[in-house]
């Protein structure tokens, strides 16, 4: 079983590159499905999560070939079937992301539930609606999704809670319907704004992705084309995180701000320094951090995906602070895990009351799911002595080269299998 083995101490220094987004990369792939025309895709990130769905369209005919370790080619003219069957699809969240794609090229699609991190429900009530609503029929039969249409017809869709799967899935079947949609009370994430600019570079008709409202004027068939992944927000904001909790100066690179403004709002409440460029963000904590109160909510409030990283950061602060969570009712799945370090958080329903405390011990920790693994991490890289992460299989599910960009800021972490290498390390770190 793969682990990290880590001694903490070290500031982390220096700069980190950041790759393409896994939350846009997830759709975009799959909505590469919707075109018989080649199409390239550069930027994106070589994780657990893009190889088990790039795996799984190709189980289906369609011909993937990897032009580079972040580039890869996709050509679905020759799709032998409209039903994906391949196992590992279902271990990641994004296995519903083909069924929007095909249902608007073939207007027909089973494909498996999702799965990915047991974080919390992943309801699927909003895509069936949406599916529904622009004439589909849809069942849930063995594990799988059924759609199927005679054909496809625009129209209004109110989501009823703001859904980034079920926006993403209802825009690409909707981009190769008849007429008009209208998705009202949209998702607004920076990877539906990526998905749309993907559909429209190949010809799709969407407007306002990024605002609430999202106008989807369906055309016949889309083209092929070429494109590039955004940067990864949620990366950066672990990186940025990562710094304030090792008392750190990192400057996170290839990244977009804007993404960025709630993450680096809570870092300056909390005491760090920040300094803004075009495409790079520094970040320096030389001080205790402050406590501060934070609630997660859609884009563009404070993500879901970032709450493990603030709450590590929260609880070595000087003072009382409150996270609430919003989103997934099993995100705080992590704080047994970080009370074995010797933090102090109470968990009363949907929020954790946390009381910092003045450093973190070792301690061997397990990864409960892909955000948290990477926050424990961020813990144990500023607790006394060595600390061991099992369990790593979710951290490298979003995160590519993870404990190699630590190393390169300066982090004491490696990667093992075995026990006898964790002792090499620890008589090789001293």
């Amino acid at each position: 079983m793969e682990q990290y083995v880590i001694k903490g101490g070290n500031p982390l220094v220096g700069e980190v590159e950041i790759g393409g987004s896994k939350n846009a990369a997830l759709p975009i792939l799959a909505a590469a499905l919707m075109t018989d025309e080649t199409v390239y895709i550069e930027n994106m990130p070589d994780v657990f999560d893009t190889n088990v769905l790039l795996k799984a369209i190709e189980s289906i005919g369609v011909i993937v070939k990897r032009t580079g370790r972040h580039s890869v080619m996709i050509n679905a003219g020759n799709i032998n079937s409209v039903i994906i069957t391949d196992e590992n699809i279902k271990k990641i969240r994004a296995a519903y992301y083909p069924t929007g794609a095909m249902l608007g090229k073939y207007k027909e699609a089973q494909v498996p539930l999702p799965g990915g991190c047991d974080i919390g429900c992943r309801a699927i009530d909003q895509h069936i609606k949406g599916f529904k609503a622009l004439g589909a029929d849809v069942v849930i039969e063995h594990g799988l999704i059924k759609t199927k249409a005679e054909r496809l017809v625009g129209t209004h869709i109110y989501m009823d809670c703001v859904s980034v799967g079920a926006t993403i899935n209802v825009m690409m079947a909707a981009a190769l319907a008849e007429g008009t949609t209208i998705i009202e009370n949209a998702a607004k994430e920076p990877h539906v704004v990526d998905l749309a600019n993907f559909l429209n570079s190949m010809g799709a008709n969407i407007k306002g992705a990024g605002t609430d409202v999202i106008r989807i004027k369906g055309v016949v068939k889309l083209p092929g084309t070429e494109y590039t992944i955004i940067p990864d927000q949620i990366e950066a904001g672990t990186f940025m995180f990562a710094a304030a909790v090792t008392k750190g100066d990192v400057t996170v690179k290839n990244v977009i701000p804007k993404h960025l403004e709630s993450i680096t709002a809570k870092l300056m409440e909390i005491g760090c320094e920040i300094e803004e460029s075009d495409d790079c963000m520094r970040v320096v904590a030389s001080k205790r951090l402050k406590p501060t109160h934070v609630k997660t909510l859609p884009y563009p409030g404070f993500p879901t995906d970032m709450q493990p990283q603030i709450a590590v950061a929260l609880a070595m602060a000087q003072g009382t602070s409150i996270v609430t969570e919003s989103i997934f009712e099993n995100r705080f799945k992590y704080v047994d895990e970080l009370t074995k370090m010797g933090a102090n958080i109470k968990v009363e329903g949907n929020t954790a009351i946390i009381t910092g405390v003045s450093h973190y011990t070792n301690a061997n920790i397990q990864a409960p799911d892909l955000r948290a693994g990477a926050a424990l991490v961020t813990a144990a890289l500023t607790a006394d002595g060595f600390s061991v992460v099992d369990e790593i299989r979710f951290i490298e599910r979003g995160y590519e080269d993870f404990h190699l960009k630590l190393q390169n800021l300066g982090a004491q972490i490696e990667r093992v299998s075995s026990e006898k290498e964790i002792q090499k390390f620890k008589l090789r770190i001293g």
